[in-house]
């Protein structure tokens, strides 16, 4: 394609930034629980809040009822009244509120305690174990397998089977990040040099948008995931397409596309398995095109917007550990034609 068409994709690819804006990542709903511990730590949180309301209530009540009976219009400072019986009841009612604060407090860390036990609770003979690793600033996802060529790796990008148990490995590669999943469940720290895992079940099928909740630079902001859950059969198939290695290009567009990411710099940081690119500092792009987002969900995986992101991605995403790359426009839309095929 000529020069002119890719900066007419150039207008498409702003167009998608302006809409994701609006409607992409970023929805993250902790009271709209998908699994059983979202649905604990919502239980817990509507108990302590209905529980703060009572007490505001009554607190904004009282002092309303003492402003209204103190009320006066004296001009001077009225006289000090000794009052034995009154101060009395106010040390009751004092000791009282005590009493029922401590009370309160005590119940709310029963509850916090037994809901903690519960989002810990889901254990299985046989789960699905992902391991998750933070990289500033996107995130690495592996389905191991003892054996090798059957270890699926991907990016930003979950999938998991609805009504399955699953363990997730974490750690980091670098800083500390945190894996937060609103509609999942509760958030879990990756500390360099620390492997640590936990458990998530999710019981409706739907894509669930996370983020990295712990400052880890400059575009933490912008290190998002996305889990997508599905059926059984839709999970086995995505994942032995995962399972395959990129397919040789048909058209003489793509299988140029092939030869400039070969030639440049792509193959020095990304892996494409089929092709002589094996890198592991960047994302795995064997299969790029079947994923929604790109760049750790900053941007949707279309044709404009890829080309944009591999242009100039410090503009996108300042500080991102991805270099330009001034391709010729030629170059740049056979490159694009190319990720395309890897579905």
């Amino acid at each position: 394609m000529t020069g002119a068409a890719f900066f007419i994709t150039s207008d498409q690819f702003h167009c998608g930034v302006s809409l994701l804006v609006g409607g992409g990542p970023g929805r993250h709903r902790m009271l709209d629980p998908a699994g059983p511990q979202a649905g604990n730590i919502e239980w817990l949180y509507w108990v302590i809040f209905w529980i703060l309301l009572v007490v505001f209530v009554l607190t904004i009540a009282g002092f309303a009822r003492a402003a209204a009976r103190t009320r006066t219009s004296a001009t001077e400072m009225l006289p000090i009244v000794k009052d034995p019986e009154g101060d009395r009841r106010a040390h009751w009612a004092v000791g009282s509120a005590v009493a029922v604060t401590v009370l309160t407090l005590f119940a709310i860390l029963v509850m916090s305690v037994i809901t903690g036990k519960k989002v810990e609770g889901l254990t299985s003979q046989n789960p699905i174990t992902i391991q998750v690793i933070g990289h500033q600033w996107w995130w690495e996802v592996i389905y191991p397998n003892a054996q090798a060529d059957q270890t699926v790796t991907t990016a930003n990008e979950i999938h998991v089977p609805v009504g399955k148990p699953i363990v997730l490995l974490t750690n980091s590669a670098d800083v500390i990040h945190s894996f937060w999943a609103p509609s999942i469940n509760g958030k879990r720290d990756l500390l360099p040099g620390y492997s640590s895992a936990f458990w998530i079940q999710i019981d409706q099928p739907g894509v669930y948008h996370g983020q990295c909740a712990e400052f880890c630079g400059l575009q933490h902001a912008h290190m998002g995931f996305s889990i997508v859950a599905e059926s059984a059969s839709a999970f086995a198939q995505w994942q032995e397409r995962q399972l395959k290695p990129a397919p040789d290009p048909a058209d003489p567009e793509p299988r140029r596309g092939r030869q400039v990411f070969l030639t440049h710099a792509c193959l020095m940081c990304h892996t494409i398995r089929g092709t002589g690119a094996g890198s592991r500092f960047g994302p795995d792009l064997t299969h790029l095109a079947s994923r929604s987002m790109i760049a750790a969900e900053t941007l949707p995986n279309t044709r404009g917007a890829l080309a944009g992101w591999i242009v100039d991605p410090q503009r996108i995403k300042p500080g991102n550990q991805m270099t330009p790359n001034p391709l010729e426009p030629d170059d740049l839309e056979a490159l694009v034609s190319y990720l395309g095929t890897l579905n």
